[in-house]
């Protein structure tokens, strides 16, 4: 496996805070070379998500998130390993750890790390609508901090 990192930014760009990965991830790729740092943007789901989280040593999510138990623009640092499953179906039918858990059943190389990142989001369903302001301030603090996970060796 190709000692790599990959960040993925998840999101929909058209739906107000849900764009904050999406954008996350285009500020992340101007500040790394493509050969050191894969920075794939990326509105898909589920195990649509399998080729971004296969082959690759280190995966640094980016996404927003409505927990409704902090405040919007709350930076929110997961690992992989500190996530739970919930049993029955997930809100939005199969997600992330589902494809990492595919990916593993199936033999296919996969990240010995994996970190999210997330924003609290205030709105993520407003069709064209600005981000929150509170969301948008938080997009340089999350640059720094994924930055950081970006370079430890």
């Amino acid at each position: 496996m190709p000692a790599r990192v990959r960040v993925l930014g998840l999101g929909n760009e058209i739906l107000a805070d849900d764009a904050f990965g999406i954008l996350a991830a285009r500020e992340l790729a101007k500040l790394f070379p493509p050969d050191e740092v894969e920075v794939i943007e990326s509105s898909e789901s589920g195990l649509h998500l399998l080729d971004h989280v296969t082959n690759v040593s280190r995966l640094v999510v980016i996404d927003s998130v409505q927990t409704g138990r902090v405040a919007p623009g709350t930076i929110l640092e997961v690992r992989e390993q500190d996530v739970r499953a919930v049993p029955g179906a997930a809100a939005h039918g199969t997600g992330l750890f589902d494809a990492l858990a595919l990916a593993r059943k199936l033999g296919f190389p996969v990240p010995t790390e994996v970190v999210i990142l997330a924003v609290e989001a205030a709105d993520c369903l407003t069709l064209g609508g600005p981000m929150h302001p509170a969301v948008a301030a938080a997009l340089p603090r999350l640059i720094d901090q994924a930055k950081a996970l970006i370079s430890k060796p």
